[in-house]
């Protein structure tokens, strides 16, 4: 199907929607389990107080809990996708609004379980540890081992999961405010007519071969946060101090460490990653430098970043194309691996297609008990072709990992999250580039690769060391202020793009538009991701068997080791700086070829 003018969703093909009839056959049928949580956490509520009355009892307990997040996480599915497919739709927001409610009843009624468990004796905990009943629970009794110093008791796990939604409150102020309340002015397009700045549309102002409209949607957009600023300082200030707070309530030695903690990561992860990225900056002024030239421009701006620096390349592609190209594309994974990428499509795990209310962008999305669903926009673009195969890369994921471990251990960890994701689109980029036999073409391929290790590499890094700079910096007592705030976004961004980058104080203000400093550490796991996925792909199309089950031992881990472990199973050592600095030393390559192509 072509690209078209965005439907009403019922006029979509049925081929082209997802079966959620495959989770339940009608909103009926959904209210029937959701009656169902009730008793089910009464069930698991019920060991409190009885978790060291031995094997068996606290083996019933843990199948209990599970029993209950499972039926939860598969009407959470259902409702956020229903929600999503139609944002207008009040009965789906109102479904979604009581399954949020319901999930943080349960984060209540059940803190005592983890302190419960935490207060054995070390005789009892080693007994348990040696009892075959409990064997398939292990794993999350070392984990609970290992966290027990930061386990507060029962009353007070019980006052902070009751306090979770209010603890949130920053993020979802920004989040309402970002979202919701705030709008642009009109900005002129390459036709010279005013149109609406949006967040959505403002990457393709930024396309733009026209530089005044580059700019104009530049200032535009940063004038408007640099009014709103004091605001979304107030709000970040709450939610760095809500990871302060909870680091030291908990005992950790900082905020980076409580965030860490769960993962078993050790912080010189994080902070090599900074340091490998310090190390290599040379070669993203070089890259800044060339991106000028090609642009004719002497002087860069931020604004320069995402223009093509090649000749149009674009071409439309059908959806029939898109798929064909992506299954070709992943064929070095092997006869299994495309044979269940193919029930994506004939068992309508996507959703394809715009249409009025959908929510924009693109997921992955589901549990233990559905398909892993995928939400696309799809309007025929090169883009959309990386980007069906970056959504089925954690679809599969999710597969294998369901497929191979029990519902416990199924559910891996978001540090790995972006991998195999990543992976594919590696994978997807060698493919393109070994059938393409135009040099524009070729030369607009690389330039889409460096801006992807830019963009997730470098510029995840640098928002990474601004989130532990205002960390650091909460730490110490000093209250995070729109200058205070504004005065470390710049001179970070600054080192970042050296000397070839005019930068503006309007740049300054970046920071209040990027959601994902609410996040608590995360945005440093796509730089990890993008250097895991490098390696990844290398060791698939060198056509080793070991290196490919190596990888296929990856999707199918789930949370069953810790991620440094699986990581270095599959063939990649992230407890050392060498994927990213491999990373960053193939990305200096490309500088090179692209200089050539140009």
């Amino acid at each position: 199907m072509k690209k078209c003018e965005v439907a009403q969703r019922c006029d979509l093909p049925e081929k082209m929607t997802w079966d959620l009839q495959a989770i339940y056959e009608n909103n009926q049928a959904w209210e029937e389990d959701f009656s169902k949580l009730d008793g089910k956490l009464a069930t698991a509520a019920a060991f409190q107080g009885k978790l060291a009355g031995g094997a068996e009892v606290l083996k019933a307990a843990f199948e209990a809990v599970d029993d209950l997040e499972r039926l939860a996480e598969k009407l959470y599915v259902y409702s956020h996708l229903r929600t999503d497919e139609d944002t207008g739709n009040s009965e789906n927001r109102a479904r979604q609004d009581r399954i949020e409610a319901k999930f943080a009843e349960i984060s209540g009624m059940m803190a005592w379980f983890e302190p419960e468990i935490t207060a054995f004796s070390d005789e009892l905990m080693d007994s348990y540890m040696k009892s075959p009943e409990l064997e398939l629970y292990h794993r999350s009794l070392n984990e609970l081992w290992r966290a027990r110093k930061h386990v507060l008791s029962a009353v007070e796990e019980r006052m902070l999961g009751v306090l979770s939604d209010a603890l949130r409150s920053p993020a979802k102020i920004y989040s309402t405010l970002n979202n919701a309340d705030l709008t642009f002015p009109k900005v002129k397009g390459e036709d010279g007519r005013k149109i609406e700045l949006t967040h959505a549309n403002y990457s393709k102002f930024l396309e733009s071969e026209k530089r005044s409209v580059r700019r104009g949607a530049y200032q535009a957009m940063y004038n408007t946060y640099s009014g709103i600023r004091n605001t979304c300082a107030a709000t970040l200030d709450g939610a760095v101090k809500t990871h302060v707070i909870n680091a030291k309530l908990r005992g950790y030695p900082g905020a980076l460490a409580a965030a860490l903690f769960s993962d078993n990561v050790p912080e010189e992860v994080y902070r090599n990653l900074i340091d490998s990225v310090h190390k290599n900056i040379k070669p993203l002024h070089k890259y800044v430098k060339l991106r000028g030239r090609a642009l004719g421009i002497n002087k860069m701006k931020m604004y320069d970043l995402a223009v093509p620096i090649v000749g149009d390349c674009r071409r439309e592609y059908s959806w029939e194309e898109t798929v064909k190209t992506v299954k070709q594309a992943l064929a070095p994974l092997g006869g299994e691996y495309g044979e269940t990428l193919n029930r994506a499509f004939t068992e309508r795990w996507v959703d394809i297609l715009p249409c009025r209310g959908k929510r924009t962008g693109a997921y992955s999305s589901g549990c233990f008990d559905t398909y892993p669903y995928l939400l696309l926009n799809f309007t025929g673009t090169l883009n959309c072709v990386f980007t069906l195969a970056h959504e089925l890369g954690h679809s599969m994921h999710s597969f294998y990992s369901n497929a191979s471990q029990p519902y416990h251990y199924a559910d891996y960890s978001i540090f790995v999250a972006e991998v195999a994701s990543t992976t594919n689109e590696i994978l997807l980029q060698h493919y393109l580039m070994k059938q393409c036999d135009d040099k524009a073409l070729k030369a607009y391929l690389v330039s889409h690769l460096l801006d992807e290790v830019r963009t997730t590499v470098y510029r995840q890094t640098q928002f990474a060391e601004f989130e532990l700079k205002l960390h650091e910096l909460a730490e110490q007592g000093v209250p995070l202020t729109a200058d205070v705030i504004d005065s470390e976004y710049a001179r970070i961004n600054k080192f970042y793009y050296g000397k070839h980058m005019d930068t503006d104080d309007l740049i300054a203000v970046e920071w209040a538009r990027v959601p994902h400093f609410y996040y608590n550490f995360y945005v440093y796991k796509y730089a990890t991701g993008m250097a895991a996925a490098i390696t990844l792909a290398e060791n698939i199309l060198s056509g080793n068997q070991d290196k490919l089950d190596a990888y296929f031992g990856f999707l199918k881990a789930g949370s069953s080791k810790d991620v440094l472990d699986i990581m270095k199973d599959a063939g990649v050592d992230l407890s050392t700086p060498a994927p990213v600095e491999a990373c960053l030393k193939m990305f200096d390559r490309m500088v090179d070829e692209l200089a050539q192509l140009l």
